[in-house]
This record gives C-alpha cells, structure tokens and sequence, in this order.
C-alpha cells in the first residue's frame, strides 16, 4: 500500500480479513487528547482456557494503570479445543502472535505470552522480567521515539503522527485498536473452571488506519468503525514492518471513549 497523505477521512473499511463496520454505542461531544509518549507498547497473548494465565492477566490490570505503559490484553483462540471456547478470543491475535515469532525467528508462541515493544517476548506472569524487556527495549534505537497524539471530536477521533526523529526511522503502518478496560469474565468449564477472571484493555477490534513514511501525517477515524458494546477505549500505534512482518512499536498513544 502506497503512503496516505495528510487529513484522509476514512469512511469504511473492507477486506475479508478486517472487514465489517461496528455500530455506535457512544456519541462524543467534547475534545479531549490522549495521554502522551508512553514508553512501551505490551501485548499480552492470553486464554481463559489457560490455568497459567490469570497471574499475567492481573499484572495487565496493574501496567493498565500506569500511564507511560500502554498494557494490551489479546486473546488467542488455539486452546479452545481443551473444553472451554474462550468468549474475548480472536484469530487475528493468533496469527499476530505466530507472526512475531517468525520474525524473532524462534517459534516460540505460548500463553501467557508478553511482546514488549514489538521486540522481545517474556513469560507473561513474570513482572520483573516485563519491568526489564521494557528497561532494554526503550533504549533500541527509534523505539517508542515517534510522537503520536489522538483526540476526540464529535463523532470522529483524530489521529496525528509527527515527523521520524531518528533519519533511519522513515516507514511504519498506524493501526487504531478499540479496548474494553475491564471484562469480568465467569468460566464454566475447562482448566479455569469455576473461576471469575477480569481481563483488562481487551482489544476488540484492530483496524489499520493508513501507512506513515516519516513526515507529519494525519487521518480521521469514524468513531462507529470502533465501537460496540462495552468498548471505552482506543489505541493508536505505529509500528515498523507489517501485519505478517511486525517490527519494532515506534510510538503509541491512548484515549478513553467515554
């Protein structure tokens, strides 16, 4: 895809993959801008069919609250063959989660399953091992170094990347995500069973918004294109590479919807 200009309303979006238009389930009147340069970007592959996971899904409700960290929660559907089909889980996010092992070339996919920055994955119930992939991964060079901002206005959100500055740091595509902060969840069956589990910033829907190529651009999203039930929230990011082929996170930001 070839790199949008400046100022693009995007009206619809279509494709087999990420196709389809989400009703409105909030109307916007204020503006309102999002929080500003955080310093890591942490995607969190989980399953409520998973006995290892509610320990990682607590410590995204805890990263969730710091906000110089943008915590992601993106359920896999792989272990819904193991008598529990988990209600929050996405296809996309498995392949998003294959597609970064391809590219650290080590095959390594599990749950939990953290991906600090687009970079480096770690055991997703182990804090102290995030807290340093995040230390290491903010000193990579152009990593989380290009200012994004996101703004509320009416019935549209706004979305504005700044110029690269890093002069080796020239492409990356902007993808706009819709988030439910908090998701209690009861499972019935499975190895979690019994359990109420709360997932937290639980990616809904993954939009890609346009490509960026290192000067200043803006785009403005629809607000029906994110929202459905229980969404209040949205993130924007910039991330080198690819949907196959995802690279380093280059910046981020945050906003709630409501």
């Amino acid at each position: 895809m070839t790199a949008m200009t400046a100022s693009h309303l995007i009206s619809r979006w279509s494709g087999a993959f990420w196709s389809g238009a989400l009703g409105i389930c909030a109307i916007v009147a204020v503006i309102r801008p999002a929080e500003a340069d955080p310093r890591a970007v942490v995607e969190l592959f989980t399953s409520q069919g998973c006995s290892s996971c509610p320990p990682a899904d607590k410590i995204i409700g805890d990263l969730s609250s710091d906000p110089s960290i943008i915590a992601l929660s993106m359920p896999i559907d792989y272990w819904d063959y193991l008598g529990w089909k988990d209600t929050l889980a996405d296809s996309r996010f498995s392949a998003r989660q294959r597609a970064y092992s391809r590219m650290r070339g080590d095959r390594e996919v599990y749950t939990p399953q953290v991906v600090v920055n687009g970079s480096t994955h770690v055991v997703g119930s182990d804090r102290a091992g995030i807290e340093s992939a995040i230390g290491k991964t903010d000193k990579g060079m152009g990593v989380m170094s290009v200012p994004v901002t996101m703004s509320l206005s009416g019935k549209q959100i706004n979305v504005s990347v700044a110029a690269s500055k890093e002069p080796a740091i020239s492409h990356g595509e902007v993808w706009i995500c819709s988030i439910a902060k908090s998701v209690p969840i009861a499972i019935a069956k499975g190895e979690n069973r019994g359990q109420q589990i709360t997932y937290h910033n639980v990616v809904r829907n993954l939009l890609k918004v346009g490509d960026w190529n290192g000067r200043p651009e803006s785009w403005t999203v629809p607000i029906e294109n994110l929202t459905r039930d229980g969404v209040d929230g949205a993130v924007v990011y910039v991330q080198d590479g690819s949907r196959e082929k995802p690279g380093p996170m280059l910046g981020a930001a945050y906003t709630s919807l409501h």
